[in-house]
């Protein structure tokens, strides 16, 4: 048995390698810069949370104390242009931590590199890879092209485009060659390692079975889920900028992250040995083949059995300050429209409505005018409102709900969601249940902290559609409530 930790726990990978882990008997300590987005996760329980930010020497070291294997799970996907120093930096900052803390090894998952010229994502994955491999640290580097699974970035991407497009004139990256892994042997790879003799330290091509340009893997795709043949037309004017806004538009991957995904595309990934096999075996029944990756995932999604998606890391770009009503929050202006309403049902028929909130549930008011922000959103590189929800039915701490994120959950009583969309402030939408004297209300406050002068010209030039969006809210969410109530069989 190892003591692991986990960076990136938030995320994607780091989400479901957690579980992973402790299934097979490790103990688990969980490394965040906002521990409270692990809250509500069935897991958290059986593990460590420590806070701590990989750039900060002083918590690093700390988190790092008493482990024997730490697992490098974080990447930048979009964001400012510093990103590629601010990977450096915090990659250094750690190898370190780990080293005076007596780490026995590092694992780090990265992009499949080829010897073309890199886009600066890959480069920049590149460079994490060689800090770990040159420290002094034994480091396993597993370098991943495209990964399969139920909820990943690049699966939806694949899964939209191919959805959505039965005629399509594409980039000419669809003519590329990548070699596509299933996220169940990318975390088979990445458990096997924290039990793995020896020192050591290098970096191992990882992919399944299938090479396959692009354009092969969407008419794979089509074919395990039923659809048509495409009809792919290359054309060749599209730069990764252009190519990233197109896939924005179609796919609920929004464009700063779909630029670098993009970017990795345009070189062939393949890989160029398999020695990783010398340390962990092939199971039995052999890799699994892309198709096979797709069906697990379409199952995954028709059993609604997503248990990490994409936006389950943070949107690159995302507001983190704390919610100006907090008492440590001074000065500013501060802008709210704070709306109740009484409810003819239950707190707890009113709660499930609540909760439901978004995806396909909607907003309760003026569907027209969210789709129009969410396009409007999407034009600007936001994330729109295609993110939809990881469950239909539930909410925890740190999920995404189409251009919201999941702030707060006090179960019966409130939804905290913060807002992702573009916009000149900070903004957050809280949705309330209450009781008094034998009655249910429903409490509804928006909060805006604008920055600068644009903010506050935004407010105002959106105020008089907020008696339209935010007023209809309470009638229609209370009407939901009741109509669940009545279909239960209950009165209010």
């Amino acid at each position: 048995m190892a003591r692991c930790l986990v960076t990136g726990a938030t995320g994607y990978i780091g989400g479901r390698l957690v579980p992973e882990l402790l299934a097979a008997g490790h103990e688990v300590r969980c490394m965040a810069r906002s521990p409270g987005r692990l809250r509500d996760l069935p897991w958290v329980a059986r593990t460590q949370v420590t806070e701590a930010d990989a750039t900060d020497p002083g918590r690093t070291r700390a988190a790092l104390e008493g482990v024997d294997v730490a697992y490098y799970l974080i990447h930048a996907m979009g964001g400012s242009g510093q990103f590629a120093e601010n990977d450096r930096r915090a990659a250094r900052t750690f190898a370190a931590a780990a080293e005076e803390a007596g780490v026995r090894r590092i694992v780090y998952l990265g992009g499949l590199v080829p010897g073309e010229r890199l886009s600066p994502h890959l480069r920049s994955r590149a460079e994490v890879g060689e800090i770990f491999l040159g420290s002094g640290v034994p480091a396993v580097v597993l370098r991943a092209a495209v990964i399969i699974g139920s909820g990943s970035a690049s699966f939806e991407m694949l899964r939209h485009l191919t959805e959505r497009l039965p005629v399509m004139t594409t980039p000419r990256w669809v003519r590329s060659r990548t070699q596509p892994i299933a996220v169940r042997d990318v975390l088979r790879y990445l458990t096997a390692w924290a039990e793995v003799p020896g020192e050591v330290n290098r970096g191992f091509d990882v992919g399944g079975p299938d090479v396959l340009t692009y354009g092969e893997m969407m008419q794979g795709y089509a074919s395990v889920a039923g659809l048509p043949h495409r009809l792919i037309i290359p054309v060749w004017v599209l730069t990764p900028r252009l190519s990233s806004l197109w896939v924005g538009l179609v796919t609920p991957v929004p464009s700063g992250i779909a630029r670098p995904l993009v970017e990795s595309l345009r070189n062939e990934a393949v890989c160029g040995e398999h020695d990783i096999a010398r340390y962990v075996p092939d199971p039995q029944e052999g890799l699994i083949g892309f198709r096979e990756a797709v069906s697990l995932a379409l199952k995954k999604i028709k059993e609604a059995d997503v248990a990490t998606r994409w936006s389950s890391a943070a949107t690159p770009g995302a507001p983190s300050d704390p919610l100006p009503t907090d008492p440590d929050w001074a000065g500013g202006s501060l802008y709210t429209d704070c709306r109740a309403i009484r409810v003819a049902a239950g707190p707890e028929a009113l709660w499930q409505v609540i909760e439901g909130i978004g995806g396909r549930n909607g907003w309760y008011s003026l569907p027209v005018a969210w789709r129009l922000r969410g396009l409007l959103d999407r034009l600007f590189g936001g994330v729109g409102l295609r993110r939809g929800r990881r469950d239909e039915h539930r909410l925890r701490v740190g999920d995404a709900v189409d251009f919201w994120r999941v702030e707060e959950v006090l179960p019966g009583r409130l939804l905290r969601l913060r807002a992702e969309m573009r916009l000149p402030g900070l903004a957050w939408l809280e949705l309330g249940v209450s009781r008094s004297d034998g009655r249910t209300y429903y409490r509804q406050r928006a909060i805006f902290h604008p920055r600068g002068l644009l903010g506050h010209l935004y407010w105002w030039a959106i105020y008089p559609f907020h008696g339209l969006v935010f007023g209809r809210m309470p009638v229609n969410v209370a009407a939901a409530a009741r109509a669940r109530q009545l279909s239960r069989g209950t009165p209010g």
